[in-house]
């Protein structure tokens, strides 16, 4: 039987806005995704009956995991055979990275090769939409600026190679407790519903990394920390390093920090050794879909 090895990397967001809330619950959103070339591995072999099995004990293995929902999916509405799934897992579970999103991307992308289906792109962005609003990004992955709820997605130049350093607080954040604490202090604050920055010119922004920008900033940080203040502490910390932009990711807790050079980045990785990171580089599209 046929069967694929493919790799699902995680994102980065350069910038997060998230502006008024929507009829349907969702708040809309701004924001820059970019690929970056940490990543799981998932093996995707043809079989009778479907099967999902994972290194990482922490993850569901029915469909409340969203590689299992891809494969289902793709199965009901294809009528092809199941596929077994094993997932080797690097990307951190609720980090703000993606990496669930990303594995149900790489699974509808493997099942359509796998099986010759030739979807349109148009039906794949549809049903990757489905499973979950950052899906659609992973489809087409690099660097790109989205809107609505992300999935309205537009492609950016690749910025080029950029040394990240990754610091992973052990507890994740959770995404709806960080979007209900941003309403809640901007409710306390009297702040506004914001609305999408006309004008702004993001190819300017992202040019000037990584030595910073202060347009690229996450509105989920202040939520974030406020939930969980030892974060707080972390991203302090971090910003003494040297790195030239520094944030939170997606609704955290990870932290990222972009820097000039790798020996700069591998410094500042010696100082946390009491903390969990991960190091890794920026990728463009065509490297994240070899």
């Amino acid at each position: 039987m046929e069967r694929m090895l493919v790799r699902s990397f995680a994102k980065i967001n350069w910038m997060l806005r998230v502006l008024g809330r929507r009829e349907d619950g969702y708040h809309d959103l701004e924001t820059i995704f970019q690929s970056i070339s940490l990543h799981d591995d998932l093996l995707i072999e043809e079989s009778d009956a479907p099967a999902f099995s994972t290194d990482d004990r922490s993850l569901p293995l029915d469909d409340r995991n969203l590689a299992v929902r891809a494969a289902q999916v793709m199965v009901d509405e294809f009528r092809v055979n199941p596929v077994t799934i094993r997932l080797t897992k690097r990307i951190p579970v609720g980090g703000g990275l993606g990496g669930g999103s990303s594995n149900a991307a790489a699974v509808l992308l493997a099942v359509n090769k796998l099986y010759s289906l030739d979807i349109s792109s148009r039906r794949l962005r549809a049903i990757a939409l489905s499973l979950g609003s950052d899906v659609p990004f992973f489809l087409e992955a690099g660097t790109a600026h989205a809107s609505g709820r992300g999935e309205v997605l537009t492609a950016l130049p690749f910025v080029g190679r950029i040394p990240l350093l990754l610091v992973i607080p052990e507890a994740p954040v959770s995404t709806a407790a960080a979007f209900t604490q941003l309403d809640l202090l901007r409710n306390r604050a009297g702040v506004p519903e914001t609305v999408a920055a006309a004008g702004v010119s993001w190819l300017s922004s992202l040019e000037r990394l990584p030595a910073g920008d202060s347009s690229l900033t996450n509105d989920l940080e202040a939520a974030a920390f406020s939930l969980m203040p030892p974060l707080k502490l972390l991203f302090d910390r971090l910003q003494t390093q040297g790195a030239g932009w520094c944030h939170m990711t997606g609704s955290g807790s990870t932290l990222v920090a972009a820097f000039a050079s790798t020996e700069e980045r591998d410094a500042a990785r010696d100082s946390f050794g009491d903390v969990r990171t991960a190091i890794a580089e920026t990728i463009s599209r065509e490297q994240a879909l070899e």
